[in-house]
């Protein structure tokens, strides 16, 4: 049924505009300015200080570790393995789909209408189904050990195919995730990597997150080298960095955390097409530092992470640590940055026609109230610091929330 809204002020994924009308359906009809509005509608009226955005994106989530507070070992990136390891059976076991579908309802209520989920086992499926979010369920690959490259493959080939198995009203997009140049042989990788180019699924990758895991490529030492020697009996690294690039080289890759990049690195993720997911809450959790976000060109999303590495899946608590995080250059410029992380610039990460208000495009939108009207160089700012929840989420032009 087709319904128009009037908000004060609307940031359409590029740009802010005052006193707009929308029409929609399941997708945008079109967007006015209010004094110039004809149409024989009724109007819900939202022009008291309301701002229309587009349903924020979540790029990169675990629902799969969903019960993790306290029993992961923060600070150190290596340390925090090992503890991934000790515990991961228990955390997998106590991720029933009550708690994973508490995660969904939390980002919700912070207005994400769209999320990367990375699913280790497959054991999400059901719960992503369910959500009333869009979800692009990332598949992922992961393992070393070059004799168990063909039974690896055949457990991802088939969750590949269970995750294909949904309808248009699941709302999933199929996806590939290959875990990390440490943790997957070249050769699964490069038959992964084939599936997603086939069937033209996005594809993501964890990129040089820690010093630990640069030294680890690098030169097969550090403090990951016992970590290998314990677990896997090797003391060589599968990888390394431009190789493990050159393999993305074809086909467009979201890479997450690139924390421990250089620039040059960063440089050539933008010269081939590739986008880049930040998470700063986890990222400083595990003691990874920062990424230089002003250097980087690429389109830039800003992501939650899992319960694995954080405290909340809100995406503006995501929101506010990146603004105190990044310290450098205009702060209302960097805001305005922000928000576009979590909307047209996110989409373009999960190759998505969600993240921006305009004509044809699905209805996916939230509605967030400020305490007063805020000129719109400083809105984007305001946002951020202000908002906890979001006041109304439309999916696919539906009232979710």
């Amino acid at each position: 049924m087709k319904r128009a809204i009037k908000v004060s002020k609307l940031f359409d994924g590029y740009e802010y505009k005052d006193d707009m009308i929308v029409v929609f359906d399941n997708k945008i009809e079109s967007i006015t300015p209010a004094d110039s509005f004809s149409q024989d509608i009724e109007i819900e009226d939202f022009s008291n200080e309301y701002i229309l955005y587009p349903g924020f994106i979540n790029t990169h989530t675990h629902l799969e570790f969903a019960t993790n507070r306290t029993t992961l070992k923060y600070g150190n990136f290596v340390e925090w393995l090992y503890s991934v390891i000790e515990h991961r059976g228990d955390l997998m076991n106590e991720a029933d789909d009550e708690a994973m579908m508490k995660c969904c309802k939390e980002m919700l209520n912070s207005g994400i209408t769209t999320f990367g989920a990375i699913s280790s086992m497959g054991l999400d499926l059901q719960v992503c189904k369910k959500t009333p979010q869009k979800v692009v369920y990332f598949n992922e690959a992961i393992g070393s050990v070059p004799s168990a490259v063909d039974a690896l493959f055949s457990d991802f080939k088939e969750r590949v195919t269970n995750s294909k198995c949904t309808t248009p009203k699941d709302k999933i997009t199929p996806a590939i995730a290959i875990h990390s140049p440490y943790s997957v042989h070249p050769i699964l990788a490069k038959r992964v990597i084939e599936i997603a180019k086939d069937l033209n699924m996005p594809i993501s990758t964890h990129f040089l997150e820690s010093k630990a895991e640069r030294d680890w490529l690098e030169n097969s030492s550090g403090e990951m080298a016992p970590f290998f020697k314990e677990f896997f009996n090797t003391d060589r690294a599968v990888n390394n960095i431009q190789g493990f690039l050159e393999l993305f080289d074809d086909t467009q890759t979201l890479f997450i955390h690139c924390t421990q990049a250089t620039q040059e690195e960063l440089q050539y993720l933008q010269n081939k097409g590739h986008t880049i997911a930040h998470c700063p809450r986890s990222n400083r959790l595990l003691g990874n530092g920062r990424l230089s976000i002003e250097n980087i060109f690429s389109p830039l999303s800003v992501a939650t992470d899992g319960y694995s590495s954080n405290w909340s899946l809100n995406i503006f608590d995501e929101l506010r640590a990146s603004l105190m995080m990044h310290s450098l250059g205009d702060l209302n410029k960097l805001a305005f940055r922000l928000i576009r992380s979590v909307t047209s610039d996110a989409a373009k990460c999960l190759r998505s026609d969600a993240g921006v208000l305009n004509i044809n495009r699905p209805a996916d939108m939230v509605l967030v109230k400020l305490p007063s009207k805020i000129p719109n160089d400083s809105v984007a700012l305001h946002t951020i610091l202000h908002t906890q929840k979001a006041e109304r989420v439309w999916i696919d032009g539906e009232v979710i929330n």
